[in-house]
């Protein structure tokens, strides 16, 4: 995730994304449309995800996503009326906003990863850390690991039990390899 995002590469993303995709609003269309012809407001803009944790902010989603049409979250309100957020918008220009848009691209696209900021008021616990990753990583590659080893024992069984010597010894010679990496 990107750190800081200029505008000019906003609105490369914000009119690749409207080129692309369908929103289930058509006044997330007019207000993202909007961010595009005023550099100043697009200045305070941020795209995150979870930006329901953030003090303004708005949730779009494209037609293909599970995700809500539309919110707008400012402090403790929150709406589902697209009006009150744009006239928010036009009438605070210099507040920060965060924008999650919705859409679905398994894995993330570049246009998208491009512009994605930290979003600064998620909740610590939500956080995953370097050392938290790194863990996970291990668990996996060990889980990994022995799930092999476990489906060689089950081959090198049936190997056995069908006379197949031939397998047999192919089979041994991978275990083997596998075991020596516990060592």
């Amino acid at each position: 995730m990107t750190a800081s995002v200029s505008v000019g590469e906003k609105k490369e993303f914000v009119r690749w994304f409207l080129k692309k995709y369908q929103m289930k609003r058509r006044e997330c269309v007019w207000i993202l449309n909007y961010l595009i012809s005023h550099e100043t407001l697009l200045n305070n803009v941020h795209f995150v995800e979870e930006a329901h944790y953030c003090p303004r902010a708005m949730v779009m989603s494209v037609t293909t996503s599970s995700g809500i049409p539309f919110r707008f979250y400012k402090g403790s309100i929150m709406t589902a009326d697209a009006e009150k957020s744009f006239h928010d918008l036009r009438l605070h220009p210099e507040e920060e906003m965060y924008i999650q848009l919705n859409f679905q691209t398994v894995p993330p696209s570049p246009e998208y990863l491009a512009v994605l900021e930290e979003n600064p008021y998620m909740p610590k616990y939500l956080h995953i850390s370097e050392k938290d990753k790194l863990i996970v990583e291990d668990v996996l590659s060990e889980s990994l690991h022995f799930f092999q080893v476990e489906q060689l024992q089950k081959q090198i069984d049936q190997a056995i039990d069908q006379n197949n010597k031939e397998k047999f010894l192919e089979l041994s010679a991978l275990w083997k390899e596998l075991v020596a990496k516990d060592i």
